[in-house]
């Protein structure tokens, strides 16, 4: 699973000319699943995002989480994350989860979010959206957690 965290001043996305989500002061993410990636993935990816320390302190260093600044969440899906640039100049979208396994998992994080934090807001999975930001920063990170894989 991987996200593509932006630290905002502002963000909203619009589908058919609607807002359908918009935060001020938070976190933009593009979540993207793989194949292979279940809610165990989800879930480590989502506690690491939500603690991850990227907001100032008073002495102008990266010291708190989203959680700490009570800050917005905006969490739009992204396949395209996924892609393989290896070779060619046409990407390849096989690394990406299914559809219908990329909506479940992407459901099930905005769920969790929403357990664990106040402000969380959307884009529509499968839309065509608009997505606006203010970059405050500009400040963007990549994080990927692999699917675990077990032995019997």
């Amino acid at each position: 699973m991987i996200v593509l965290l932006q630290r905002v001043s502002e963000a909203a996305v619009r589908v058919d000319g609607a807002t359908v989500g918009a935060i001020g002061p938070g976190l933009l993410v593009l979540l993207c699943a793989e194949k292979g990636d279940t809610e165990r993935e989800a879930d480590l990816l989502l506690t690491k995002m939500l603690g991850y320390r990227v907001f100032s302190d008073e002495a102008g260093k990266m010291n708190r989480s989203l959680a700490d600044v009570n800050g917005g969440l905006l969490l739009v899906p992204q396949f395209t994350l996924a892609a393989d640039t290896k070779s060619g100049t046409r990407p390849s979208f096989t690394p990406a989860a299914a559809p219908e396994d990329g909506r479940r998992l992407f459901d099930y994080a905005v769920r969790q979010a929403r357990t664990r934090h106040g402000q969380v807001e959307t884009g529509v999975f499968g839309a065509d959206m608009k997505v606006s930001l203010i970059n405050d920063g500009p400040v963007t990170f990549w994080l990927r957690v692999d699917p675990v894989v077990t032995t019997r």
